[in-house]
């Protein structure tokens, strides 16, 4: 039996905040992802893009990307172990658009500021201890000290 079926005696309390906060940015990230890639894919389906299919091709993307940190968030919700990977490359991706939007002359802006800050605290709450321990995973060292104690 896995360890994800099997829960820790860490995963057998009330889930912390701290995971629950991550789950949630995570989640609201995936849904920034499913909106916007709704929206393009709206415009470029009904409104007069520039080029139709890279329109098309862009916003069925963003919609295949969103599932990543929506799994993901499920996942934390859950304390899968696994999912905290998929949370954390989401939180690093989002980090270089962020930064992009903020070099902008535009609206873009305060979103690129909400961007960055949503994933600063997404990467603060999922590499937190509280967090690793409640989803059960151990550092490296952790399966050759548990070899030496059988």
């Amino acid at each position: 039996m896995s360890s994800e079926q099997t829960p820790t005696p860490e995963a057998t309390g009330p889930r912390p905040r701290r995971l629950t906060y991550a789950a949630a940015l995570t989640g609201l990230e995936g849904l920034a992802l499913l909106i916007g890639g709704a929206w393009i894919l709206v415009l470029g389906l009904t409104g007069h893009p520039d080029d139709r299919q890279q329109a098309v091709t862009g916003g069925v993307t963003l919609i295949a990307l969103a599932l990543l940190p929506l799994l993901a968030a499920r996942g934390l919700l859950a304390r899968r172990s696994w999912s905290r990977g998929p949370a954390v490359i989401t939180h690093i991706i989002a980090l270089p658009v962020a930064y992009n939007l903020l070099q902008t002359d535009s609206a873009a802006i305060p979103a690129g500021i909400a961007l960055g800050v949503t994933a600063v605290l997404g990467l603060y709450f999922l590499v937190n201890q509280e967090t690793t321990r409640a989803l059960g995973i151990r550092g490296p060292g952790a399966v050759a000290d548990e070899a030496e104690r059988k």
